[in-house]
């Protein structure tokens, strides 16, 4: 039996059919009831055309493990989430390559409560059953059921709002022909806003690029649309709508590093001395914010298992990650790629200030390169000789997540990705647009390697 390929940190994902296949995807559904027992599991599936395929071989695979399925059917990633924490079951798969190209696909999987499943919590484990392709016998067959969460998780999202608080504001949707239309159409009746679609109605053969808003040329479609109606800001997501990004009332793309800031002064206002979980890779503009409205900032190690793991542990009300997944206690600790835009007009509407006053000053304050990525032949050779070059005469060296250096007034991370054979770089300085640039290229120049996305 052939090893299955696709297995990552966090996830698997593989190209369709030659890495992921029916077949696989049987022996995935096998081997997730093999290491994690569970009697009811939800499984649900993005709009790509291999999903259902996928998905019903998936299902096979559980039931014949002798596990109860219960079905939601086309949803983000965080529908899963949210119907395994809701409805109490043991775990919950949902399928979906994201923002991958067309022809992938692949699978995220949860525990009970939707506590992450990733490779040092499981996941090597299920793919060493899922080669071994053996199988113990169960005592009977698994259930198949069908069930609607639909309503119970827009209500869910609804709480995290004022709504005597909202005004009316013309907000540009754009859900890349993916799944968060649906969710649009849900919420607009609650909302006081007018909502300007565009792409907005699922299509898994992707007419209008790859839902994936941290490609520029996927940027402009939302940025026309803004200018052209006059918009007060513009959201997009990717895919299976985990990540969303915002825009300002001019077009500007905003950084999620900045958008941290701004969900973590709302949770600190409804809960003085709340724990906020940031990541190592853009740091000061969050700590400066938490720190100065009496909040407890935790560094957490980067990826969503860790964050995850982090906010249980301190009990965090809210965590944030510069590449544009937020997390929330009340959503059992889960990234929701709603809540965040939800909350950001909210706070729009209770300042009256536009999107690019609220981040205008901490960009100013705080100015960062966003992240960069290359592609080196030897990662951790690349990083010593970053490490050996700028740590003599720093104020700190932090490992957490690669290796931050921080100077009195410039800092950067360097890693090595979680996910794909690259190094990622982010620098930022305080105040200092210039020092930030020319410290970005002097870094860039050491490190060589080729440009990657």
């Amino acid at each position: 039996m052939n090893p299955i390929a696709g297995f990552k940190a966090y996830d698997l994902r593989g190209r369709i059919p030659a890495e992921l296949n029916p077949q696989v995807a049987y022996r995935v559904g096998r081997a997730y009831a093999e290491w994690l027992r569970p009697k009811r599991v939800v499984v649900g599936r993005d709009i790509r055309l291999s999903s259902q395929e996928l998905c019903e071989a998936l299902t096979r695979g559980l039931l014949d493990s002798g596990v109860d399925v219960y079905d939601i059917g086309l949803c983000g990633t965080e529908g899963v989430y949210f119907a395994t924490f809701a409805e109490k079951m043991d775990g919950g798969i949902m399928v979906t390559a994201s923002h991958n190209p067309p022809d992938y696909n692949g699978m995220k999987f949860v525990r009970e409560q939707s506590r992450p499943i990733s490779g040092d919590t499981g996941l090597q484990e299920i793919k060493k059953i899922a080669d071994a392709d053996a199988y113990g016998v169960p005592a009977r067959k698994g259930e198949l059921h069908s069930i609607n969460t639909w309503e119970k998780y827009i209500e869910h999202l609804r709480s995290y709002l004022d709504t005597s608080k909202l005004k009316k504001l013309k907000v540009v949707v754009n859900a890349g022909n993916g799944g968060a239309g649906a969710v649009i159409d849900s919420l607009e009746k609650y909302l006081p806003f007018e909502f300007i679609k565009i792409h907005h109605n699922p299509d898994g053969t992707f007419p209008n690029g790859v839902p994936n808003p941290m490609l520029e040329e996927n940027r402009i479609s939302t940025i026309r649309a803004i200018r052209e109606h006059k918009a007060d800001l513009g959201i997009a997501w990717d895919g299976d709508y985990d990540r969303c990004f915002l825009f300002d009332e001019h077009g500007g793309f905003i950084e999620g590093y900045y958008i941290v800031g701004l969900l973590a002064s709302m949770f600190l206002k409804r809960e003085p001395g709340a724990r906020i979980v940031y990541d190592p890779r853009l740091t000061w503009a969050t700590l400066e914010l938490v720190k100065s409205l009496g909040g407890v900032p935790v560094q957490s190690k980067s990826g969503h298992a860790f964050i995850k793991d982090v906010m249980r542990q301190h009990d965090a009300a809210y965590g944030g990650e510069m590449s544009a997944h937020h997390y929330f206690r009340a959503f059992s600790y889960c990234d929701s790629g709603q809540i965040p835009w939800l909350l950001v007009t909210q706070l729009m509407c209770e300042t009256g200030k536009s999107l690019s006053a609220l981040v205008g000053e901490r960009i100013a304050a705080f100015p960062a390169s966003g992240e960069i990525n290359r592609r080196v032949a030897d990662a951790k050779a690349v990083i010593a000789k970053v490490e050996a070059a700028y740590k003599p005469g720093a104020l700190a060296t932090d490992y957490t997540d690669g290796v931050s250096v921080e100077y009195a007034d410039w800092r950067f991370n360097l890693r090595s990705s979680n996910t794909e054979p690259l190094l990622r770089l982010n620098v930022e300085s305080r105040a200092n647009v210039e020092l930030m640039k020319a410290k970005t290229a002097e870094l860039l120049a050491l490190i060589g390697g080729e440009e990657a996305h």
